[in-house]
């Protein structure tokens, strides 16, 4: 069985950045890879189904509300902010952007932050540089506070799920790491130069009611999948992920640069693990999510609608991150 499940396990990390095909597919492709790991490791059966069908709810229902919300309000908000930046210096906007989206994305959810920070970017009319650096700096604060609750992004989720917590232990567990490195995060962003010129090819056409509801349908499906990994790959997490100690753990989850951060947690999160390594992978895959494009939901968002390259991503990301993982390391070897 374990041979079995390290495989599947393998097939999750590699199918989505090896296959276009699984790419363009990824729901579905989670949804079969959850039920094969349920079936391997003699999980699947109705409590499963039942946690499956209900996980998703919370989110797939906040990520629908806030996009209609988003599509209504989209005029007026960019009036909002024309005036907005008219009056304020573009650099506090700069740092404003940054800790609201960061705060706010645990409650309008790290998709709908991301969309609402292409549309403030193509606003603010920066030069392709500066432009970049606002994106991958504000994408890092928006996947860190997303993680905070159950309705923030896929991963606070399966992490809520898999502990068999209430809606606001992540808060409690990580929430002064992640309030802590937004600040960080914004006050980096005070120091950058700021230029003007030619913005990036942002998308800004209307989203359709369909595109809404498709979207919410697809977030609905990829939960479901990973509630299906997370029951799936328990028992990997019981006989050998409890064993690995909480420094190691963050270090082995800079990997999420790669693969999506919500996919390693529905495979490393359990109940038998203590706080301190809980805290230690949820960190180190939070941070590490932010350094490159697929790490993380906001990033693909953002970097597809702006035009962003993996290179122009890489440069800004991994600077950023790398002082962030040591920095968060160090204060986890403190506390602990």
């Amino acid at each position: 069985m374990a041979l079995a499940l390290g495989l599947t396990f393998t097939a999750v990390l590699l199918g989505p950045v090896s296959s276009k095909v699984v790419e363009r597919n990824l729901e579905v492709f989670f949804l079969a890879a959850g039920v094969l790991a349920a079936l391997l490791s003699g999980q699947f059966g109705w409590p499963l189904l039942h946690a499956a069908l209900r996980e998703p709810i919370a989110l797939t229902i906040t990520v629908l509300a806030f996009g209609v919300v988003a599509r209504l309000t989209r005029s007026t908000l960019d009036r909002w902010f024309e005036a907005l930046l008219a009056k304020v210096s573009t650099r506090l906007v700069y740092f404003s952007l940054i800790v609201v989206l960061g705060l706010l994305s645990s409650i309008i959810t790290a998709v709908i932050a991301a969309l609402f920070l292409v549309e403030a970017i193509s606003l603010m009319k920066l030069d392709r540089e500066s432009e970049i650096i606002a994106v991958v700096l504000a994408c890092f604060a928006i996947g860190l506070g997303a993680a905070l609750t159950p309705v923030g992004e896929p991963l606070g989720t399966i992490a809520i799920s898999a502990l068999n917590q209430d809606f606001w232990y992540l808060v409690r567990l990580i929430g002064p790491f992640v309030f802590v490195g937004i600040f960080l995060i914004a006050l980096i962003a005070l120091m950058l130069p700021i230029g003007r010129g030619p913005s990036l090819k942002a998308e800004r056409d209307e989203q359709t009611w369909g595109e809404i509801w498709m979207r919410s349908a697809k977030v609905y499906l990829f939960v479901a999948g990973l509630v299906g990994l997370s029951w799936g790959f328990r028992p990997l997490v019981d006989q050998y992920i409890t064993r690995i100690p909480e420094g190691m753990l963050f270090w082995l989850n800079g990997i999420s640069a790669i693969v999506d951060n919500a996919t390693l947690t529905a495979a490393e999160i359990g109940p038998s693990l203590a706080h301190a390594q809980q805290r230690a992978i949820l960190m180190g895959l939070l941070i590490s999510g932010g350094m490159l494009i697929p790490g993380n939901i906001p990033n693909i968002v953002a970097a597809g609608r702006l035009g962003i390259g993996s290179r122009e991503w890489a440069r800004v990301g991994l600077i950023t991150g790398l002082p962030l993982m040591m920095l968060c390391y160090l204060a986890l070897r403190w506390i602990g």
